[in-house]
């Protein structure tokens, strides 16, 4: 039993007791004992009324699911850093205000997201092939009607300008929002220990996971599919990049409020079926087998979901192969992803594709597989392509190559930050800093990459940067 459910045992226990105690030793009149029967069963279900809890989506918690081990002190997570976690946790908890703004920044999100409707990827208009709402749909971003043809077909490719007509279909940015708001939540609920948070973030995640009505189907046949064709694409699998930002905030509420057995059961077999679908379908053979960013996002979609599902030899696999055939492929000598440089918005993809190899850097911990540091013969790695990056994101060299969309002064800023702190840099902090007014002192990446805010004779200097 949860406090609760042991609070209410105990309490109509006593009022029971009391009442027989008093008039088991004389009392044998009918009448009597026919009255305080009837009033024991008004105060016991009084009692069940007040002290039953209730979740956010209207449904009694289930009090044996929720009686589950003693909650883990530090969250089980795969893509956050956890001693930046816990550390900033203990110091909020010493009452220290160094992270005063970051986290009323993120407590207001937090209460914002509480209010939202929850979202379901059966709402959309449109119906895929398959006609069962419940699958994903997208319609792919750079694909235009063609102008040649009285019915515009076959479409044709315009590399970085996104045709407006893909947001009539709303599972993509439905499966986002919900996604942001239960890693909103999460966060709220692990610095702050407010259970509300994880109450609904659990609501959140039922609807579009696990309900048998809302519930999405763990597939995407339809991804990204192109006007005049049926068929989804592989290309459609980096719309799910972000997945895995569910299972770190079941480990952030976890600390706080487990999600019910059910839940989390219902949520492994969800995880597992869409890994399975990952690795076998012929989308994601595909997408597997893709030279450029979406290889790289694709194997930061299986990593943590393997971990997550206990599967520690695939994860190790996947990070392992993805040093030969991802990083030592896409990255040269000197730092340049030449596969992203030849898009047209080659500085944001260039980012883009450094921010999965970030995400498999930080898996890779877990297996003690250090990607951070790695460098092959020739100098190839992550640090390398982050180095060539730099005198462009601090604007002493003019970006050399195609931009359509403009260079966003700051872009670079959440990569510095977290490089600030994995590599303990001054030029990574330094230069972070320089961008730093460009963000709200709101911003949760002060709660999430802290070490930047250290005093500077706190960071050692790392080969001579």
């Amino acid at each position: 039993m949860g406090q609760r459910d042991i609070k209410t045992t105990s309490c109509s226990s006593i009022i029971v007791g009391t009442v027989k105690s008093r008039h088991s030793g004389g009392s044998r009149n009918p009448a009597l004992s026919k009255h305080l029967s009837f009033y024991s069963t008004i105060l016991m279900f009084v009692l069940l009324i007040f002290f039953v809890p209730y979740d956010a989506g209207g449904l009694a918690m289930r009090g044996p699911e929720h009686a589950a081990l003693p909650l883990p002190q530090e969250p089980k997570v795969f893509l956050l850093d956890v001693k930046s976690l816990s550390a900033v946790k203990e110091e909020i908890r010493s009452g220290s205000q160094r992270f005063a703004l970051p986290l009323k920044g993120l407590i207001k999100d937090a209460e914002k997201a509480l209010l939202q409707s929850p979202f379901s990827v059966v709402g959309k208009k449109a119906v895929p092939p398959s006609g069962d709402r419940h699958d994903y749909l997208s319609q792919a971003p750079y694909w235009w009607p063609n102008s040649k043809t009285a019915d515009g077909l076959p479409y044709v490719r315009r590399d970085g300008e996104r045709n407006p007509a893909t947001e009539k279909i709303t599972d993509h940015k439905n499966m986002n929002d919900t996604i942001a708001n239960i890693r909103t939540l999460s966060l709220a609920c692990y610095f702050t220990g407010d259970e509300r948070y994880a109450v609904r973030a659990s609501f959140l995640l039922r609807k579009w996971f696990l309900d048998e009505d809302t519930r999405m189907n763990p597939s995407l046949n339809y991804g990204q599919f192109v006007p005049g064709s049926r068929a989804g694409r592989p290309a459609g699998i980096i719309e799910t990049r972000n997945l895995p930002e569910i299972i770190d905030a079941v480990g952030l509420m976890g600390t706080v409020k487990d999600l019910a057995i059910s839940e989390r059961k219902g949520l492994e077999s969800w995880f597992t079926r869409y890994l399975d679908w990952l690795l076998n379908s012929e989308l994601g053979k595909k997408e597997r087998g893709a030279k450029n960013n979406h290889g790289t996002w694709y194997d930061a979609q299986v990593v943590p979901i393997a971990f997550f599902l206990g599967r520690h030899d695939l994860a190790s696999q996947v990070l392992r192969d993805a040093l030969k055939k991802r990083l030592a492929a896409q990255i040269e000598p000197d730092g340049r992803q030449p596969l992203e440089l030849a898009r047209t918005n080659a500085w944001s993809y260039s980012l883009f594709n450094l921010g999965a190899f970030f995400r498999l850097a930080a898996c890779g911990e877990h297996l003690g597989l250090n990607i951070w540091d790695y460098r092959t013969a020739d100098g190839r790695g992550i640090r390398t392509a982050l180095d060539w990056l730099i005198p462009f994101a601090s604007g002493k060299m003019k970006w050399p190559y195609g931009q359509i969309n403009g260079l966003k002064k700051g872009a670079a800023f959440p990569l510095l930050r977290q490089a600030a702190v994995k590599y303990q840099s001054r030029v990574y902090r330094q230069l972070a800093e320089d961008m730093a007014p460009l963000h709200s002192k709101n911003d949760r990446l002060n709660l999430l990459f802290p070490q930047i805010q250290a005093a500077a004779e706190n960071l050692r200097p790392t080969r001579g940067r």
